[in-house]
């Protein structure tokens, strides 16, 4: 597979996380229009009723902010999720979001957990790590790049803040890595030169034929090519200059 189909944009790498985005900002929205608040649709940890918010939590958020800071990555790391690895894309988030829900359903503080944080670790983990499994070049800088961006993320998996759902932030970093490891994905075979290749012969080599064994370049022609050579010579009258001496 050539990396030409394989890295190819597709209009889901647009449209689903404007969706996405769309989407927690219309709910956002609606509890401001109705006033009201659907907290209680978040994951509270080790009860039934909490296991709706495997579904409903990372559409909820408890302020504009929160949903502001979740608003750029979620959109950022989507479109990459879908233009690098769109094949198990989909499958990714369905079964990625299940696992990360449920880790914070079970080692949980008793308290309503919301918002989308614990699917921007999901991706950020495994876009990292899976751009570094693969050893493929393109995957491996997307990989530094989201490092880079996203590294200081890394703190937040410990309980820094006692409003932050740690729990979540680490349940989607575990899940990613772990998913990183055993998904696997199709990735188009690195490019190998003529000179890379085991059946590789110097001699045979038309661009090394052009040169000696000191390095020098010598113009190797074929004998129809020599027979066809035809040089032409160009002769300048000498003129003379005002002393009227010969240049």
């Amino acid at each position: 597979m050539k990396e030409e189909t394989h890295f190819r944009y597709s209009n889901g790498v647009l449209l689903v996380p404007m969706i996405a985005v769309l989407l927690i900002w219309t709910v956002f929205w609606l509890e401001l229009q109705f006033n009201t608040n659907w907290n209680e649709f978040g994951i509270y940890p080790r009860t039934v009723t909490g296991l709706r918010g495997i579904i409903f939590s990372p559409l909820l958020h408890s302020s504009v902010e929160h949903l502001y800071n979740n608003t750029l990555p979620l959109a950022i790391l989507l479109a990459t999720l879908l233009y690098f690895y769109r094949n198990i894309s989909f499958r990714f988030l369905l079964w990625g979001l299940i696992a990360t829900g449920i880790i914070i359903w079970a080692i949980g503080r008793p308290a309503y957990h919301i918002g989308a944080s614990g699917l921007i670790y999901l991706l950020a983990s495994f876009i990292f790590f899976k751009g570094i499994f693969t050893k493929h070049y393109r995957l491996v800088a997307v990989s530094l790049v989201v490092s880079f961006i996203y590294g200081s993320m890394l703190w937040y998996i410990f309980p820094i803040k006692e409003e932050i759902s740690w729990e979540g932030h680490l349940g989607g970093f575990l899940v990613g890595l772990l998913m990183a490891i055993f998904l696997k994905v199709s990735v188009p075979p690195p490019v190998k030169y003529a000179w890379e290749k085991e059946d590789y012969n110097e001699e045979e080599d038309e661009f090394l034929k052009h040169f000696d064994e000191d390095g020098n370049f010598i113009e190797n022609l074929s004998k129809e090519e020599e027979e066809n050579l035809k040089i032409t010579y160009h002769y300048k009258k000498a003129s003379k200059d005002p002393d009227g001496k010969n240049d």
